[in-house]
């Protein structure tokens, strides 16, 4: 048995069993059928005024931060991508292949464009119900929205709280914490394991020290960043993710351009897979999808609320803009980033070595990020492939962090007012420590990297619930304002 493996193994079989649970069949139809209420009623904003969000992106008035907000729209879009564009859209879309297939990422997509509309509405109440906080600084996200919007006010509070309770939570041990540190690690251990110690693969766990070392180096970096709070944040974020993302792209070009001949039949792959059509040794229909939308979730967070928090804070008082600036954060992260992930990983066959390809009692498969290290690896030559997910992975989990620690700073905030605001930052970082080092606490069987993602997928079906149904219950009045300030 690994080291540690008994009490490893059980807590993996309890995640995975409430991952399952909370990821049924309810939980896919609230999240789609939001997605899809919302399009309906807004009349399909997404899509006719998509091209209007990009020019509001890169409007002069996007970098003024004058106004009653804290930072400006353009940071606040920042801040808010700093948060989604993450380990998820490397390790994330990578799990989820591992675990449904090569055809998870349909499903992600088409969640995605019903969650453009979700994230425009959360973007919209946001800015709407937000309130000045007693330090002077904006408070807004599902928390206030529901609080304030509901005519049921119990309801509205028990609905605030509860988000903001699990949203705790999550930052904590989920989504935003753990699971982006544990990516991070886990990609430059193994980058430098195999650059210092010959013959060894993306399947073979690092050194225990590589761990410690790199983790203490993560949490330093982060909490020079996070203690000086969302103006800090913001600074960092509208200078670093623009460049991360543009690196990251050109990259994963590379991958795809080597391989362009086999576009189409990749893509037929991902179709036929996810409907089923190419039969998996581990995962069935229902597993394809399931862990396409969870991942989708994890990865561009349209309906999890958190975005709502970040644009609450832009200098903007205008909610329609701000939802539609909003709403191209899921199109960056969904539909870009995570299909340049989706091809590298199908066009290189990186798919191969996973459960879901080879079956579940199957030796040697590889998961989270190092399906797509394995993909990197093997077109960019001498070992750099790696090298360029380990440096992604680190300024992708790096902005995530910053991002989702202002997320549970203000969830806290609403619970116990701003005196426990400093005391959280602190103990952020102790946890984000706690979720680099796990790997080798583990032991040296690298499926346990699942224990944090499933714990991300918990995290974010709890955080999700109260946000939806404040999101149905104020879908009309979302509607009525959107229809009035766009003339639709």
């Amino acid at each position: 048995m690994n080291e540690g493996g008994g009490f490893f193994d059980a807590v993996l079989r309890v995640t995975t069993n409430l991952d399952t649970i909370m990821w049924g069949k309810p939980m896919i139809v609230l999240l789609v059928g939001t997605g899809i209420v919302l399009t309906w009623m807004t009349r399909g904003v997404q899509f006719s005024n998509f091209f209007k969000s990009l020019k509001l992106i890169f409007a002069k008035e996007s970098r003024s931060d004058e106004g009653e907000g804290d930072i400006s729209p353009f940071a606040a879009l920042m801040t808010a991508l700093a948060a989604t564009v993450g380990n998820g859209n490397i390790a994330g879309v990578a799990t989820a292949i591992a675990i449904g297939g090569p055809g998870a990422p349909m499903w992600m997509w088409i969640a995605g464009l019903f969650g453009m509309a979700t994230k425009y509405a959360e973007g919209f109440l946001g800015v709407h119900y937000r309130e000045v906080a007693p330090n002077g600084t904006m408070a807004g996200g599902p928390m206030y929205y529901v609080k304030n919007g509901l005519k049921n006010k119990k309801l509205g509070h028990f609905l605030g709280t509860a988000f903001a309770a699990f949203g705790v939570i999550a930052c904590l041990i989920g989504t935003g914490n753990m699971a982006q540190s544990n990516s991070m690690t886990a990609s430059l251990a193994n980058t430098l394991n195999q650059w210092f110690h010959p013959g060894a693969t993306a399947a073979t766990q690092a050194p225990a020290f590589y761990y410690y070392v790199i983790g203490l180096t993560i949490a330093v970096l982060v909490g020079l960043v996070i203690i000086g709070g969302i103006k800090k944040i913001g600074a960092v974020s509208e200078k670093l993710v623009p460049a991360m993302i543009i690196f990251y792209i050109v990259f994963a070009l590379w991958i795809i351009i080597a391989n362009f001949e086999q576009i189409p039949a990749a893509f037929a792959l991902i179709f036929k897979s996810a409907i089923g059509i190419k039969p998996l040794a581990g995962a069935a229909v229902g597993t394809v999808v399931a862990s396409g939308v969870s991942r989708g979730l994890l990865s561009n967070e349209a309906g999890l609320g958190t975005a709502a928090i970040a644009q609450s804070a832009s200098s903007s008082n205008e909610p329609v803009n701000n939802g539609l600036i909003a709403m191209t954060g899921v199109f960056i992260d969904t539909i870009l980033v995570n299909t340049m992930t989706t091809l590298t990983i199908v066009l290189t066959g990186a798919y191969m070595n996973t459960q879901a390809w080879l079956g579940l009692e199957a030796k040697g498969t590889i998961t989270s990020i190092l399906v797509t290290q394995s993909a990197f690896d093997s077109v960019i030559p001498g070992g750099f492939g790696g090298a360029i997910i380990a440096i992604s992975s680190f300024l992708f989990g790096y902005t995530t962090l910053l991002g989702w620690s202002y997320y549970g700073e203000k969830c806290i905030e609403f619970i116990g007012g701003g005196k426990v605001v400093m005391p959280y930052r602190y103990v952020f970082i102790i946890f984000m420590f706690i979720g680099a080092i796990i790997t080798p606490l583990a032991g040296k069987s690298l499926h346990y990297i699942n224990i944090i993602w499933n714990l991300g997928n918990i995290g974010n079906a709890l955080m999700a619930v109260p946000n939806l149904i404040g999101l149905l219950f104020m879908a009309g009045l979302v509607a009525r304002i959107t229809r009035e300030r766009l003339s639709m």
